[in-house]
Order: C-alpha cells, then structure tokens, then sequence
C-alpha cells in the first residue's frame, strides 16, 4: 500500500502541461477538450514551442496507479445496495450514480457505512423531508390547541 501512495504522490507532482484544444480561446462553442490538430499549415500540429505540446506517451501516469482516485481506492460505481456486495474495503470506495434518488443513496450510504466501504460523494440526508408519522403529530397539537 505504502509503494501506491508513493506512486500517487508522484502521478499528482508530475510535471504534466494542460493539453489545450487550438483555437479554444476564440469560440466560445468549442469544449475544452482535446483534438488533435489536422491542418496542414498548424503551428501546433508542427510543434512550434509556443503553441502548446502534444498528448506523448512520457506523460503518461504509473501504470500501477493509472486511472485511480488520489485517496488510493479503485472507485465502483454503484446504483442500487445489492452492487455493494463483494466489495473489498481495503482497496475499494463507492462512488454513487447520478441518477440514484435520496432514499436509495440513504439506503446504500448505511448499508456501504455497515461494510466498512468509503463513500466517495456521500451526501448528509439528514434534512430530508419529515417522515409521515412527524406530520401527523405536529397536527395533533395544532388540533389542540384551538
């Protein structure tokens, strides 16, 4: 584990420049996403040095590390609590689907907090809507009141 976080460390200190689309500064329409430049006459393409660098494969991350969270954990990412199973806490963390509601985050929250699994965007459902029971006493003693 100690070699990973190494290899972690070294993949965040890398040196590695921001690849920057041509021309991004001019259109507001374009995304700033990279695509190799084509034209013929591209400064960039014929790596002029102020024209911004290339994507190389010296740039490249740890092989060991590639593609994992600076926290260490492999990310899973799951939808409903039946996908927590056969998960390894040790090496593994949740990342929650974007389009799982609040009652099923809460459920896979607890059942992920149960298991020992970190929760990578865990949300505080604490200031969820009241439960039912709630409503009906608050009304009770509005009702007694009067």
């Amino acid at each position: 584990m100690d070699e990973r976080r190494r290899l972690i460390r070294v993949r965040t200190r890398h040196n590695k420049p921001a690849f920057k689309r041509r021309g991004l500064h001019r259109k507001v329409k374009l995304a700033d996403v990279w695509r190799r430049p084509r034209g013929l006459q591209s400064k960039q393409r014929r790596q002029f040095r102020a024209k911004g660098v290339l994507p190389r494969p010296g740039y490249g991350s740890p092989a060991a590390v590639r593609g994992m969270h600076p926290s260490g954990y492999e990310e899973v990412r799951v939808f409903s609590p039946a996908d927590l199973a056969g998960l390894n806490p040790e090496f593994q963390a949740v990342r929650i689907g974007g389009s799982v509601g609040n009652r099923k985050r809460g459920e896979i929250q607890t059942r992920a907090l149960e298991l020992g699994l970190k929760v990578l965007n865990a949300k505080d459902l604490t200031r969820a809507a009241p439960e039912p029971a709630e409503v009906e006493e608050e009304e009770e003693e509005v009702n007694e009141d009067e």
